[in-house]
């Protein structure tokens, strides 16, 4: 790799291309199966016009609001509408100045108690008495007032170039310092990106090498042109290629840009060609983010090229990429031409999220390479019981996803999960969500094993759709002393067997559940027994109660989240909990102003990786702010 030094003292200056953009509100116009959905509602009213802007094809969480407040927006400005003039700001001030309205005349100057000024010595006696007289009149001395000297300002020569206490700094300093210019999310197409990093671009030639490294570190592409300059720049400028540590395409679209999918396909901006061209470009990317909207510019070399050909790749993201014809270029790519090595020692990290198509033996040939993986996601695929288990033992996995497999045995699930190396003790969190109307993956005997076997390490656990019954609460209780988030959807489960996740019993004279419950999220939507009457009966429910504290968030059913809407609106006393919903899910969320005595917890957590808010269904692949597809995937869907 060029060195930072090489870059900043070449005769010809690089010009940067923005390829990092600024945070924005964002719009779902990404899944297949959804139309745009218009403006959520901000009861809160913390958001509004003049501090966000609209951008296409993304959703992400409102860092503005309370927990589970999201910005989803439809608004597309148009080309026209970027280059409107904008008003200034500010107004010069006027070389002039006149009285306001309330102006009475200077006969109307209080002199103190009831008294009005009359005359002229009636303010200088006022002014003697405030502030010694007039600067313009001499003393009864006959010495003159003169008002005090400002102190005389001297003017420092400025250091010079490179000798600056900034330009002194480490560079691993510098660069973390720089770092908080970048922003990575995009707002539209049109408007002006990391201004900021551009102006430290031009400020010296350290300042220049070592703002590159961040300007280019993330590469985030909403649309085809962003790409194209892209590329283009790096064409010619091999070495900033060499800069690249990550691919974002997660906002990607070409909604918004008024052309049809042919325009696109002649314009040639992004195709599989371009795409392979620019990973040849970046010798050292370790994270690729890709999705659904790019499914057809993924072809058999590009594929290949991500799993062979980069071996500094860690994370690669194929979230929703699901057609027949990805399919089929995928299961190319691994099994026709070279062969693969045995081992894939750098890729820690692997989402295949909705990628419903791509056959079982495809699974059994890659899992069984990742020696060292870290996250898995495995949403709605064809994914079976020998995949997992060729999982290698030295393997670590964090993060696991199994939703909607349908091809799963419940049996050799408990026992990957509660005998594999891989999992046994690593597991921080697991998604098992299934609909139980179409498939049940753990029936109760299932959950009878696999709850006493599962790792305190776990933060987040969701077991929506399996046979909970009230059986397990004593099973449930022990993990609720160390898990975040629990999800429960569909079970079996009463209001008294809820509240004992929050009480605390005694056995024999001694606290039998005394440590605190540690769940911030609860899912309980379509759990028979929770009804709008038990919820709100406080004598037998503590959900809405103090006791309940750290509890910040309760998804419910639609069934349940439209009456507590209707409730809302009759002006009804608040119980400190507001409606938040977003697509197909709705939450019940804990108003900080309710508990003025505890920390504000703005949701942030490790294990979350830049995610804020409560109940996650996709696993990220690389740490960052939540938005584009992969927030609808995570919160919507």
């Amino acid at each position: 790799m060029a060195s930072l030094s090489t870059l900043s003292a070449s005769p010809t200056p690089i010009k940067p291309i923005n390829t990092r953009l600024s945070t924005s509100p964002y719009v779902d116009q990404h899944s297949r199966d959804s139309s745009p959905s218009s403006c959520c509602d901000t009861p809160d009213g913390s958001r509004s016009s003049s501090r966000r802007r609209p951008s296409f094809g993304s959703i992400k969480e409102d860092v503005d609001g309370i927990a589970q407040s999201f910005v989803d927006t439809h608004h597309v400005p148009s080309p026209k509408e970027s280059q409107k003039p904008q008003l200034p700001e500010m107004q010069q001030t006027p070389d002039f100045c006149c009285p306001c309205g309330g102006f009475l005349g200077w006969k109307q100057i209080r002199l103190g108690g009831k008294s009005l000024s009359r005359s002229y010595g009636d303010l200088r006696n006022l002014g003697h008495l405030q502030a010694k007289g007039w600067a313009w009149e001499t003393t009864q001395s006959g010495r003159e007032l003169v008002p005090p000297k400002a102190p005389v300002v001297v003017e420092q020569a400025s250091p010079p170039p490179g000798t600056s206490a900034l330009e002194k700094l480490p560079p691993e300093v510098l660069d973390q310092i720089i770092s908080y210019l970048a922003i990575d999310l995009p707002p539209n197409g049109y408007t002006p990106r990391n201004v900021d990093l551009v102006s430290c671009l031009l400020a010296s030639r350290t300042l220049h090498a070592a703002t590159l490294s961040v300007l280019y570190r993330n590469m985030t592409f909403p649309h085809s042109i962003i790409f194209s300059k892209a590329l283009n720049h790096m064409s010619s400028y091999p070495a900033l290629g060499t800069l690249v540590r990550r691919l974002d395409f997660s906002h990607f679209t070409s909604v918004g840009l008024g052309r049809t999918k042919q325009m696109n396909a002649e314009i040639q901006n992004l195709t599989s060609r371009t795409l392979l061209k620019c990973l040849d470009l970046l010798p050292n990317l370790k994270e690729c983010l890709l999705q659904e909207h790019l499914e057809g510019d993924l072809s058999v070399d590009v594929v290949r090229k991500l799993f062979m050909g980069l071996p500094n790749l860690r994370a690669v993201d194929f979230c929703g990429c699901s057609t027949q014809s990805f399919s089929q270029v995928f299961t190319e790519a691994l099994t026709a031409g070279p062969a693969m090595p045995m081992s894939l020692p750098n890729m820690k990290r692997l989402s295949l999220h909705e990628c419903s198509t791509i056959p079982a033996p495809i699974f059994d040939l890659l899992l069984s390479r990742l020696t060292n993986l870290t996250h898995l996601d495995l949403t709605h695929t064809q994914v079976n019981d020998s995949a997992l288990l060729a999982i290698p033992e030295t393997a670590r996995i964090t993060h696991l996803s199994l939703s909607r497999c349908t091809r799963l045995r419940s049996s050799a699930l408990v026992e990957f999960l509660t005998t594999h190396p891989a999992v046994r003790e690593s597991l921080v969190y697991l998604n098992l969500l299934t609909d139980p109307t179409r498939f049940r993956l753990l029936e109760e005997e299932d959950v009878t094993a696999l709850l006493p076997k599962l790792p305190d390490t776990l933060r987040s656990l969701n077991l929506g759709g399996a046979k909970v019954t009230s059986e397990h609460v004593p099973l449930l209780i022990p993990l609720t002393k160390h898990l975040e988030e629990l999800g429960l959807s569909s079970a079996d489960l009463s209001v008294k067997d809820v509240n004992s996740f929050f009480t605390r019993s005694r056995e024999n004279g001694a606290e039998a559940n005394a440590a605190p419950s540690t769940l911030c999220y609860l899912d309980l939507a379509k759990v028979p027994q929770m009804t709008i009457g038990a919820i709100f009966n406080t004598s037998t429910c503590l959900l809405l109660s103090d006791h309940s504290y750290p509890l910040q968030v309760i998804e419910f059913s639609d069934k349940i989240i439209t009456p507590l809407r209707e409730r809302a609106k009759t002006h009804r006393a608040s119980v400190g909990w507001t409606v938040r919903d977003l697509g197909r899910r709705g939450w019940y969320v804990r108003d900080p102003a309710s508990m003025p005595n505890e920390p504000v917890d703005d949701g942030s957590r490790s294990w979350k990786m830049g995610a804020r808010w409560w109940g996650m269904r996709k696993i990220p692949m690389a740490v960052g702010d939540v938005g584009g597809i992969y927030g609808h995937y995570m919160f919507k869907k």
